[in-house]
């Protein structure tokens, strides 16, 4: 598990008789950590294809210092969760190959998770699975695994569909170099609210769907039966990694998580830290 280190650090510091406590995740509460922030659980994976492209173990590290950065309170693993990680989380977010394969204790857990109202973000090719018609109940929408439905490297271009979504605040109709998928398999009940679409790329892997305008961001808002009212919002885009330092992404992918978390849309991003207080005169040096 990624915060093993960090678990293992908070022991050592409580039993060398630091004033610090463990915090509501069950780590040690540095100062300036901001305590009541929203509970953000990242399920990555392990690296998969070529240099720069899906780098899931690289984004858990660095979303993970982000998120906290901008007052969440974040925990993670290569791992689903189980019932237990979810238990306090307002925010699944999900950045692995092929997490619609959900086999053992998964399925129900995300399902009892969702069912409570807790929100999902899935980006890239986390909703790609066996079943795309049962995960597109989660998110909105899916792919299914083996079917030729993205176009590899090329030229995403935006149009942003919904300028006065506050997710997108900001967003302009840039282009990305990455990846867009099409063919996807949609909810139809409710439907999705699509932010902004692509056209598909004339590349290899396209075939006779170059040219067709595909929804590429969207947010999805359900209920499960007999459940609470839960929110989805996906990203399909991050196969090329760096994508996720873009600002207006990543000011995005901020506000995404907030809104799923069913959280003011800002709260993430203007985030600000409170001042660290000031050393009682006479105290030892140290962080």
């Amino acid at each position: 598990m990624l915060f093993s280190g960090a678990l293992a650090s908070a022991q050592r510091a409580t039993a060398s008789g630091s004033s610090a406590q463990p915090g509501p995740n069950g780590f040690l509460n540095t100062p300036g950590q901001n305590m009541s922030g929203m509970h953000i659980y990242l399920w990555s994976g392990l690296k998969s294809h070529g240099v720069g492209q899906h780098d899931y173990p690289q984004w858990l590290a660095d979303w993970s210092k982000l998120l906290t950065e901008h007052g969440a309170i974040v925990d993670g693993a290569f791992h689903p969760p189980s019932a237990a990680d979810l238990a306090n989380t307002d925010v699944l977010v999900i950045y692995k190959g092929d997490a619609g394969y959900l086999g053992g204790d998964s399925k129900p857990t995300i399902e009892n998770y969702v069912r409570r109202g807790g929100g999902i973000v899935s980006l890239h090719d986390s909703l790609c699975g066996p079943d795309p018609g049962y995960f597109a109940t989660l998110v909105g929408g899916a792919k299914r695994h083996g079917e030729i439905n993205y176009t590899l490297d090329a030229p995403v271009p935006y149009s942003i569909v919904d300028r006065n979504n506050p997710i997108m605040e900001g967003m302009s109709d840039l282009t990305l170099w990455d990846e867009s998928f099409f063919g996807i398999t949609w909810s139809n009940d409710p439907k999705v609210h699509v932010l902004a679409t692509a056209v598909v790329a004339d590349t290899p892997s396209a075939g006779n769907h170059k040219g067709e305008v595909a929804p590429q961001i969207w947010t999805y808002e359900h209920t499960l039966p007999g459940g609470q009212p839960a929110r989805a919002f996906v990203w399909m885009q991050g196969h090329i990694y760096s994508n996720f330092s873009n600002y207006q992404i990543q000011q995005m992918l901020l506000r995404g998580i907030a809104w799923a978390g069913q959280k003011q849309v800002n709260t993430l991003v203007d985030y600000k830290a409170a001042p660290a207080s000031p050393r009682p005169a006479g105290s030892p040096p140290g962080p």
